[in-house]
Formats: C-alpha cells, sequence, structure tokens
C-alpha cells in the first residue's frame, strides 16, 4: 500500500511542476494524454485533439516503470510533422526536457513514439504527454 501511495504522490508532484505554477515553468502546461507501454521494443500513439488548442512545446513523463524512449513524431493538423530524437532513459517517475515545437504555435493531431522497455520490477511504465500553451 506504501507502494501505491509513493507513486501517487510521486505522479502528483509532477503534474504540479507541469501546471505552470511554478517559476521554472513558462506558460501553461496541459495534459494531452498516456499510454501503457509494452515490454519490448515498440511504437505507440497518442492522439490529440485539435480542440485542445495550440502548443509552442511539449514533454513526456514516465511513471511506474523503467523506459528507452529513443523518438518521436510530431504529427500536426496541417499535415506537417517534426521529428524529435531524444535517447533518453528514464527511471519511473522522471521527465524529458522541454522540446520546442518548430514555428508559432502548433495544432497537434498525434504523437508517436519509439521505445524499449529494461524492467526488472516487472512494472509497465506509463508514458504521459503534456503541450505547453
Amino acid at each position: 500500500m506504501y507502494k501505491h501511495f509513493a507513486s501517487l504522490l510521486t505522479l502528483a508532484s509532477l503534474f504540479f511542476l507541469l501546471s505552470g505554477n511554478t517559476a521554472t515553468a513558462q506558460g501553461r502546461w496541459e495534459f494531452l494524454g498516456k499510454r501503457q507501454v509494452n515490454y519490448s521494443v515498440d511504437r505507440d500513439v497518442i492522439n490529440v485533439t485539435w480542440r485542445d488548442g495550440a502548443f509552442d512545446a511539449i514533454r513526456f513523463t514516465v511513471t511506474g516503470g523503467k523506459l528507452n524512449m529513443h523518438r518521436c513524431t510530431i504529427h500536426f493538423e496541417n499535415g506537417g510533422k517534426q521529428n524529435i530524437e531524444l535517447k533518453q532513459e528514464f527511471d519511473r517517475n522522471s521527465m524529458t526536457r522541454i522540446v520546442d515545437l518548430k514555428g508559432n504555435k502548433r495544432l497537434i493531431e498525434k504523437i508517436e513514439f519509439w521505445y524499449d522497455t529494461k524492467n526488472a520490477a516487472n512494472n509497465k511504465a506509463v508514458v504521459s504527454v503534456f503541450g505547453k500553451h
């Protein structure tokens, strides 16, 4: 039970950091979606609805398990896309750097990401994406 409480507390802290209520976070962060990832090398997609608004940056968080994220592709509503090399190893309850989106504020259609897992604890990682207005 303590393990679940600690995970919830860490997740709440991550949401607070991304909420725009800190001096280091400029703008307002909004939750865009999440995926629980599989064990292995894989690709997942998080669909984002255009009604969520326009964004100028994104950030990933990982909770629950370990993950190696290789890259992501952000697909925009106008048909354009932006490829981002991340090459980052996540421990559970960690986040990426802020990834600036090219151009002015962009409407995001979906976010694809490629990863592999190294999970000795048998906990599947959950990848969440936040966008900055």
